[in-house]
């Protein structure tokens, strides 16, 4: 079914919470209400979090890397490693590789905090899968794999509005 006429010549009259990007929004900012709300009896912010949880997984990597990984800046990843670090969640060595390229590891004491973080963000994930049969499961996971593509490529497709 092609919708994109009908999106075209109908005037929008349906409420905004039966939009599609609506309800993705809608979920996603629950989502990070709940991590917020569990990281901040850690300490941490979501940033934060999401760096111990790809330096646990992934190993030792740049800042670049690093904000590529987490979806921030690089200047935004520079003060959020710089913090890790005088907490002591994180270490820095010069790569061996390139002498002007800092690689952050993480230090025992980020991976304590991880280990206790994430046994309370995982209780979520488990009531999530739990909300539906294997089933459902693997088709909501399709489609939002495929929801990511058609907005990953429709980011790349915009185009500045005519000025007038």
């Amino acid at each position: 079914m092609d919708l994109s006429m009908e999106w075209e010549c109908t005037p929008v009259e349906a409420p905004i919470e039966n939009d599609l990007c609506t309800r993705i929004r809608r979920s996603e900012q629950a989502l990070m209400a709940h991590h917020e709300a569990v990281l901040r009896a850690y300490g941490l912010t979501m940033t934060q979090y999401t760096v111990l949880l790809v330096l646990a997984r992934e190993g030792g990597m740049s800042g670049a890397q690093l904000a590529r990984s987490c979806g921030v800046t690089q200047q935004s990843m520079s003060s959020v490693l710089a913090n890790m670090e005088s907490k002591g969640l994180i270490g820095r060595e010069t790569s061996p590789i390139h002498a002007k390229v800092q690689i952050a590891t993480l230090t025992d004491a980020g991976q304590e905090l991880l280990d206790r973080a994430y046994r309370e963000v995982v209780i979520l994930e488990s009531a999530l899968t739990d909300a539906f049969t294997p089933a459902e499961y693997a088709a909501l996971c399709a489609l939002l794999e495929r929801a990511t593509a058609v907005l990953v490529q429709q980011t790349g497709n915009t185009t500045a509005p005519p000025a007038g």
